[in-house]
């Protein structure tokens, strides 16, 4: 599902490197990622989504190409293909939790809303615990609620990947257990793989794998 071969990027000179020599994630693994903060865990996910681009190396995602696509090819391919869960949500507040869910339709001409669509939101919604919260905004939930609206928005489309960034982070021990075990059955249902980062060590038995990201970070050039 995804391919990472001699990807170098960083962030200005003399800031933030990051070096990843080889990283492989299988058709429907699950891998979780953790390591200390600031080591490049959210900086990877952005990378295989196409919204940033490395420096050197490649990304395949799907069999195409991540770092070849120009930024609107990325964009398109992202939003068709990939569910990302952000650690900041990037929920839009001028729109309602409803029309958050269905943005990647909104924004991606060949995804289709249709009342199969709809009927798949609504049960997400349901399933996450904010079925009845869907015509408030974003401004008029609390962060755990409004999580469950981004977890929402990144299964919708039922994507091949979801990339998650912390996605339990903001949630009670027994949500975090519930909204990753939504996570999983929706993976399963797609086909999808999934490459998770988080803090929680609670929940890492619960992957296939796990990944120690301290390892990739380097030094920057004097």
């Amino acid at each position: 599902m995804v391919r990472v071969e001699g990807v170098r990027f960083g962030y200005g000179a003399g800031g933030f490197r990051l070096h990843v020599p080889s990283f492989v994630l299988e058709d429907r693994e699950r891998v979780a990622i953790v390591g200390p903060s600031g080591s490049g865990k959210t900086t990877l996910l952005n990378l295989i989504a196409g919204i940033l681009v490395p420096e050197e190396g490649k990304i395949d995602v799907a069999g195409i190409d991540v770092t070849a696509l120009n930024e609107t090819g990325r964009r398109r391919f992202r939003a068709s293909q990939i569910g990302f869960v952000f650690q900041d949500f990037a929920l839009l507040d001028y729109l309602s939790a409803r029309q958050n869910i269905y943005y990647p339709y909104r924004i991606t001409p060949a995804l289709k809303l249709d009342a199969e669509v709809r009927d798949r939101a609504q049960a997400l919604a349901n399933a996450c615990g904010i079925g009845d919260k869907l015509d408030r905004h974003p401004s008029a939930l609390s962060q755990g609620e409004q999580q469950r609206v981004a977890i929402c928005r990144a299964l919708v489309t039922q994507p091949k990947l979801i990339l998650s960034d912390e996605a339990t982070g903001n949630l009670d021990p027994d949500s975090k257990v519930r909204i990753l075990d939504l996570l999983f059955e929706q993976a399963q249902a797609a086909g999808a793989a999934v490459l998770a980062v988080t803090h929680d060590h609670e929940l890492l038995p619960r992957f296939e794998r796990v990944l120690d990201f301290a390892q990739f970070r380097e030094k920057a050039p004097a």
